[in-house]
């Protein structure tokens, strides 16, 4: 099944497209497609007056912030550049946009998404950006939690593993909203 509608107070939110992720390769999608298509969508959202919402994850240079549960998986260590968080020239610069900074995979807890989605009366959420699985995932999950109606952008999101974006959108996001390509969102939203 594909986007039907997008209510007139949506919202595009963008999961990590910062410097620091800029670089990693994507599957399926390459970071510059997503990049592209993720800034394709915002010029339409702008024209149109409705918010743009850049999420970055930002750590204190001593790690102190960083999540500390027991995984299986090595962390990521050491001090980041100081230009890791930054939002991606291709995003950066526009005065209406809000910027939302996070510590945890997903752009609700912990910050004030929420607070800036229902002061502006949003109802739906259209996501893109890095990783499907992880950020992507973990936001929309929170979203739908919200009560907000979730529209996914397929092609402008990637992940580290075609498998891991590929169960996401068999599997996870049917379940939470529904899923469509940049073209298709760009459609209903002219």
């Amino acid at each position: 099944m594909s986007v039907t509608t997008l209510d007139p107070k949506t919202a595009l939110v963008v999961i990590d497209l910062q410097n620091s992720v800029a670089v990693l390769p994507g599957e399926p999608h390459s970071t510059a497609d997503v990049i592209s298509r993720t800034a394709e969508l915002a010029a339409a959202f702008r024209k149109r007056d409705l918010p743009v919402v850049l999420v970055r994850v930002s750590f204190a240079a001593d790690g102190s912030d960083r999540l500390t549960g027991r995984t299986e998986q090595q962390r990521q260590t050491g001090t980041p550049a100081a230009d890791a968080d930054q939002i991606v020239d291709q995003l950066a610069g526009h005065p209406g946009d809000i910027i939302v900074t996070k510590r945890n995979w997903g752009a609700f807890y912990g910050t004030d998404l929420d607070v800036h989605l229902r002061r502006r009366g949003i109802t739906q959420i259209v996501l893109t950006g890095i990783a499907t699985s992880i950020g992507v995932e973990s936001t929309a999950r929170a979203a739908y939690e919200h009560g907000y109606n979730v529209t996914l952008a397929t092609d402008a999101m990637t992940d580290f593993a075609t498998d891991a974006h590929d169960h996401s959108l068999a599997w996870i996001f049917p379940r939470l909203g529904e899923t469509g390509t940049t073209a298709e969102i760009l459609a209903l939203l002219s």
